[in-house]
C-alpha cells in the first residue's frame, strides 16, 4: 500500500490546473485568443498536433501526409479563475463550426475543428456546449467531440507565430477570410 500512494496522488488532478484541447484550424490564430485570457485564469498555451496515430509529427507530415493528427492548442488553465465552460465559449468563437472540410481557407483532415475531452466532465460540458450552439445558430455544428490523445508541441517557430511574425501572421489570417467568416457565423465578434 504504501508504494501505491505516490502514485495515487500523482494522478490526482490539480484543483488550480487543468489543461483543455481544441482543434481549430490553423494553430497560429487559435493561439492569440487564449494568450489574451492570460490574465482571466489561462496559465499557458502552446500548439501542436493531435487526435493521430503516428508519434512525434512534424508540421510537414502533419500537413502533407495522413497521420491523422489535428493542429491543436493545448490551453492549461485555473478552473478557479476560468471555467471550461468559459474556455469552450471562447472555442467557439474562434471556428466556422459548420465546416466539416477544414477551417476557412485551410482545408483538409489536419484543420478540421475538434474538442478533444480529458475527462467525463469536459466530455458532457462539451456535449452540452455543442447542443446549445446548435439550438442558437439552428444548424447541425460539424465539429467533433473527441476521447484526448497525446497532444504534441509544434515546433519552435510555430509556438506564439504571432508574436514572432506580426506581419506575416496578419496578412495570412486575412487572407484567409476568418475573421469576415467568423463574423458571418457569430455576429459580433
Amino acid at each position: 500500500l504504501i508504494f501505491f500512494l505516490p502514485l495515487l496522488s500523482l494522478a490526482a488532478p490539480s484543483p488550480e490546473r487543468e489543461t483543455a484541447l481544441f482543434a481549430g484550424g490553423c494553430f497560429w490564430c487559435m493561439q492569440p485568443p487564449f494568450d489574451h485570457w492570460k490574465n482571466r485564469g489561462v496559465i499557458s498555451t502552446k500548439v501542436g498536433y493531435t487526435g493521430g496515430v503516428l508519434e512525434n509529427p512534424k508540421y510537414e507530415q502533419v500537413s502533407h501526409e495522413k497521420t491523422g493528427h489535428r493542429e491543436a492548442i493545448e490551453v492549461v488553465f485555473n478552473p478557479r479563475k476560468v471555467t471550461y465552460e468559459e474556455l469552450l465559449e471562447l472555442f467557439w468563437k474562434q471556428i466556422d463550426p459548420f465546416d466539416s472540410k477544414g477551417q476557412f481557407c485551410d482545408k483538409g483532415e489536419q484543420y478540421t475543428s475538434a474538442i478533444f475531452y480529458g475527462s467525463s466532465t469536459q466530455k458532457l460540458a462539451a456535449e452540452q456546449s455543442k447542443k446549445r450552439k446548435e439550438r442558437e445558430l439552428k444548424k447541425e455544428i460539424a465539429t467533433a467531440i473527441l476521447p484526448a490523445k497525446i497532444f504534441y508541441p509544434a515546433e519552435d517557430y510555430h509556438q506564439s507565430y504571432y508574436e514572432k511574425n506580426p506581419m506575416k501572421y496578419k496578412f495570412y489570417r486575412r487572407a484567409c477570410g476568418r475573421d469576415e467568416r467568423r463574423k458571418e457565423v457569430w455576429g459580433t465578434i
